[in-house]
């Protein structure tokens, strides 16, 4: 599902978006989720899930809101670091982690950032 979103290269504006994070706007970042994350809040009473064609917002009965962006297939919706982190609730975050989404990643070099200094035996060393 995400490798359809992601197919190509990154269209301009999500290259702008990470050139800012590369400047030190670490925030910006996106991150990608299964659209069945909104589940959960169309269910709740009280809650709204709006959306236009391509961005939409859930609106707490708390107050809280998030914005996020929706792929032109509709299976996918996104958001950033920032809001994330700032305008979601913690005890809103494992729910969204249970939906994140990610092209194939090496496992070691995820490892490797978790816990620097970790000794990885990984295969011999060789030229690319």
């Amino acid at each position: 599902m995400i490798m359809s979103a992601i197919q190509g290269r990154a269209d301009s504006q999500l290259a702008a978006l990470l050139a800012r994070a590369l400047g030190g706007d670490f925030g910006v970042v996106p991150v990608w989720f299964d659209v069945g994350v909104l589940d959960r809040y169309r269910a709740l009473a009280g809650w709204r899930v709006m959306r236009t064609n391509s961005v939409g917002r859930i609106q707490s009965p708390e107050g809280w809101s998030i914005d996020f962006g929706i792929t032109p297939d509709e299976d996918i919706v996104h958001a950033t670091v920032a809001d994330l982190a700032q305008r979601l609730p913690a005890g809103e975050r494992q729910h969204w982690l249970q939906h994140l989404l990610a092209p194939a990643t090496s496992h070691n070099f995820v490892t490797m950032r978790l816990v620097p200094g970790s000794c990885i035996d990984d295969g011999d060393l060789r030229t690319w």
